[in-house]
């Protein structure tokens, strides 16, 4: 059965790729790409729904030139080893679309008053690895079982795929990626080939990656990875993928490309953050249409243990 819709129009308008952390002090904060794609903005509250109404402060601004200057995408705040991190995408003015991903640090209690530190573009250990070497955003960490990851989607070939590796501290992997998704699905591939925008979620003895497929317009959906939490999860093999997208656009309800999701909980129930526009019909490049909203929704659970996210609302 599909969960109750428990946010009633529950919209931090021109927010995309929406991230939120429930921390250890009872905050929920937030992150997301602005419009303008030249800064990185943190929000908090003691509740989702009260994001809405937070004070917004912007913790970081672009350089003028050269690395992390311009495309300042899809940025994710994570505590880990008694520091906040931020990791987001950015391109160069003088490259456009040389786009890599990098962390910030802040050692601050509250992330919105303290110093954020440049950790540079993200480090491999392993110089023999091809990660970041090519189109490269939209990267997450998650704990399992006392080993850090990291997972990423990167062009190769002109396709976004998706890569995990372990991660050696917090701003470098090992440099041992291995892929674990590719778009070979018709719902993959429109627009252009993609699979990005991860998001971990772990239960029911399985690790879940919901991630994002297709171009940023109506196309844009959801997919789902699975791995059992006992698995290797360096093994590409161990994970599998739903045959056609779990989360759509809903012409019923009016909104529109809905993805690039993040999880947290409220309320002892799990919930899920995402965009999607309130039109079908775009302007231009949808990579600048503005109007891609932050939302939040209740997903249920499947009797077979699987997540049941519905539709958007």
């Amino acid at each position: 059965m599909i969960a109750e819709q428990t946010y009633k129009n529950l919209v931090i308008e021109q927010r995309a790729d929406p991230w939120v952390y429930l921390h250890t002090d009872g905050f929920y904060y937030f992150t997301a790409s602005v419009p303008e794609y030249n800064r990185i903005i943190i929000r908090r509250a003691t509740s989702i729904q009260g994001l809405a109404d937070a004070e917004e402060k912007a913790v970081w601004h672009c350089r003028e030139s050269g690395e992390m200057s311009l495309h300042i995408w899809a940025p994710e705040i994570h505590y880990i080893e008694g520091r906040w991190y931020i990791y987001f995408a950015a391109g160069e003015r003088e490259d456009i679309w040389k786009i890599r991903p990098f962390a910030l640090e802040c050692a601050a209690e509250n992330p919105l008053e303290g110093d954020w530190i440049e950790k540079g573009i993200m480090q491999k250990e392993n110089p023999k690895s091809e990660a970041f070497t090519d189109f490269s955003l939209d990267m997450t960490t998650f704990e399992h079982r006392g080993t850090r990851y990291a997972i990423w989607a990167e062009k190769r070939n002109n396709i976004s795929n998706l890569y995990i590796d372990k991660m050696v501290n917090p701003w470098t992997i090992a440099g041992n990626e291995v892929m674990i998704a590719t778009p070979e699905h018709p719902w993959e591939q429109i627009g252009f080939w993609v699979n990005e925008g991860a998001a971990v979620l772990k239960r029911n003895g399985n690790i879940f990656v919901a991630f994002s497929a297709s171009a940023t317009d109506h196309h844009y959906c959801m997919g789902l990875l699975t791995v059992s939490e006992e698995a290797d999860l360096m093994d590409a093999g161990a994970w599998s993928k739903t045959p056609q997208p779990v989360f759509v656009s809903n012409e019923e309800a009016g909104q529109y490309g809905p993805g690039h999701n993040s999880f947290t909980q409220e309320n002892g129930k799990d919930v899920m953050v995402y965009h999607a526009r309130p039109y079908k019909e775009i302007e231009g490049n949808p990579l600048y249409d503005p109007n891609r909203h932050a939302r939040a929704k209740v997903i249920a659970w499947n009797e077979d243990g699987t997540p049941n996210f519905g539709v958007p609302q």
